[in-house]
Order: C-alpha cells, then sequence, then structure tokens
C-alpha cells in the first residue's frame, strides 16, 4: 500500500491466477477459483487486459510466473499437511486466496502477514464478495520492512516451537537486502522441520532472452508504480545468506521445473523464464550442545 493506494502488485497478481482459467488453454498449471470474486471491480478490466493482450510477453509471463509458483508451493504444503504440519504461513499475502478455496486449508491454521493497510483493504474486498472469512485464517499485520516477524506473529497466535511452512512468494525482489535478512533470521529461530518456499530475482547474468526481454518491461513499470525491484540473488549467494540466517537451502528449482513437464507442452502462450527462481530452505535438527565436562549440579 502506499499514499493509500491499494497494492497494484495485489491486484496484478491475483488477476493473472483469476485470468489463466479464462485466457490459457488446459492442461491448467493452478486453479484458483476466488481470485476473480475477490477482485470485484478490479477483475473485468485487468482480465479484460489479459483476453485481449493475453499472448503478449509481459501478460503470459506473469500468468505463467504466479500459476507455477502457486503450484509448487501448495502441492509441498499438501504433502506436509498430510504428515502432519499444522500451522502456515504466507509472507505478503496480498490477495492469496488458499485459506478460501482450498481442502487442506481445513486442516491447517493460516497465518496472512501482510502490513495492517493492506489486510484492512483484503477484508473490505472479501465483505465485499460475500466470501466469508475462514476459521482457520489469522491475519498477522507486520511491516517485513521495519518490523519484528516472530513478534507479530506470535501475537497473532502462532506457536514458535511447532514446524509449519512458510511461503513467500513474489516479495523478496521489493525489500531492501537488510530486511530480506531480518525475515529469514526470524524464519531460522522456528522450530526445526519448518520449511520456506521463497521466490528470488536472478541478477541480469543469469536471465535468458525471455527473460531479459520480460524485465526490460517489468521493472520499469514495477517502478513507476512506486513498487521497484530492489534486490537479486545468484543461487549460491542466497544459500550462503540462508546458513547465515540458520536455514539450510535444499533445492534451487527453475520455473521450467517447478510444475510437471507435462503442464509445460502447451498450446497456448505460457512458457517459463529464467527472471526469478524458487528456493525451498529448511530449519535443521541440530545436536543438542555437547555437555561433557559441564557441572551436573550433584
Amino acid at each position: 500500500m502506499r499514499e493509500g493506494q491499494p497494492s497494484q502488485t495485489a491486484i496484478i497478481t491475483a488477476a493473472a491466477r483469476a485470468a489463466h482459467l479464462v485466457v490459457d488453454r488446459e492442461p491448467f498449471i493452478f486453479h484458483d477459483t476466488v481470485a476473480a470474486a475477490l477482485l470485484g471491480e478490479h477483475a473485468e478490466q485487468i482480465i479484460g487486459f489479459h483476453r485481449t493482450y493475453g499472448d503478449h510477453l509481459i501478460m503470459s509471463g506473469v500468468r505463467a510466473q504466479v500459476t507455477a509458483r502457486s503450484r509448487y508451493t501448495e502441492r509441498r504444503l499438501a504433502e506436509l499437511v498430510r504428515d502432519g504440519l499444522e500451522q502456515y504461513v504466507v509472507l505478503g499475502a496480498g490477495l492469496d486466496t488458499f485459506a478460501c478455496r482450498s481442502d487442506p486449508a481445513g486442516r491447517v491454521t493460516v497465518f496472512e502477514v501482510d502490513h495492517p493497510a493492506t489486510q484492512r483493504w483484503k477484508r473490505e474486498l472479501l465483505a465485499a464478495a460475500g466470501i466469508p472469512l475462514p476459521e482457520a485464517l489469522t491475519f498477522a499485520p507486520a511491516d517485513l520492512e521495519s518490523g519484528d516477524l516472530g513478534s507479530c506473529l506470535v501475537a497473532s497466535g502462532f506457536d514458535p516451537s511447532r514446524p509449519s511452512l512458510v511461503s513467500w512468494l513474489g516479495v523478496s525482489m521489493y525489500l531492501t537486502p537488510e530486511a530480506i535478512a531480518a525475515t529469514l533470521a526470524a524464519v531460522g529461530g522456528f522450530a526445526p522441520g519448518t520449511e520456506l518456499v521463497m521466490e528470488y530475482a536472478l541478477p541480469p547474468a543469469l536471465r535468458d532472452e525471455r527473460s531479459a526481454a520480460f524485465a526490460e518491461f517489468a521493472l520499469p513499470a514495477a517502478a513507476e508504480r512506486g513498487e521497484p525491484w530492489l534486490t537479486f540473488f545468484t543461487p549460491d549467494d542466497l544459500s550462503a545468506l540462508l546458513e547465515r540466517q540458520g536455514l539450510e537451502a535444499v533445492e534451487h528449482v527453475r520455473q521450467a521445473d517447478s510444475v510437471e513437464p507435462a503442464l509445460w507442452r502447451r498450446s497456448d502462450s505460457l512458457r517459463p523464464t529464467e527472471l526469478c527462481r524458487l528456493v525451498r530452505a529448511t530449519v535443521p535438527h541440530r545436536p543438542a550442545a555437547a555437555t561433557a565436562g559441564q557441572p551436573d549440579g550433584s
């Protein structure tokens, strides 16, 4: 939220998820059946752009990006919920709709972290659309650029002693390196077994031709609407940062590899790019501190 205006990035992202089911052909990468209703008056105009200009590199690129990253993350969440996971944290949630549409949402407590003004706006959209607040959804207001993530979550009922999945999609590129490090440090202090799925932007040298062309359009447009991309990582640099903040990188995932290969065998304009990647990381189970030679109190 800037100067009292809704986040254009949140609107664009939700509209791309909604437009995927309208503009693109099967097989669908991701099914967000709530986004269009949530967008309300914003929906028809922006989805209309996708209908008219859906084959343009930017429009198709955004749809590919948001659907692939969501499918990867929610697939991993479903696996963890089957194994007993009970907490799901969505950082920079924006207009995320998981809690309103997904079967696992009834078996996991969802903590949506975002700026308080963004959350008020989302509540207004939900009410206007007649979408009830799910019992499992908790809003945890926080400013990731300056706030204390751990304290904000705990104040909202989050239990840091139990493992969780933390989703951080479409956010890190808009933050400073210092804010990213602080957020990762907070996640690194969560319970062992906690997992993080984070999307990050690649520096120019690692982009392919299609991604470079996408960035040439998209990055100036983001800056114009007051949401510039600030931070980029190589996979090695991000792995090192994760380790310093108490996390271990499990895998770095190219967009092309984030979903089943069959989903990229398409007759429409959706193609994977190399502008951003996903990293999956864990809070490791560390051995207890050695006690040999220490007084036992007897």
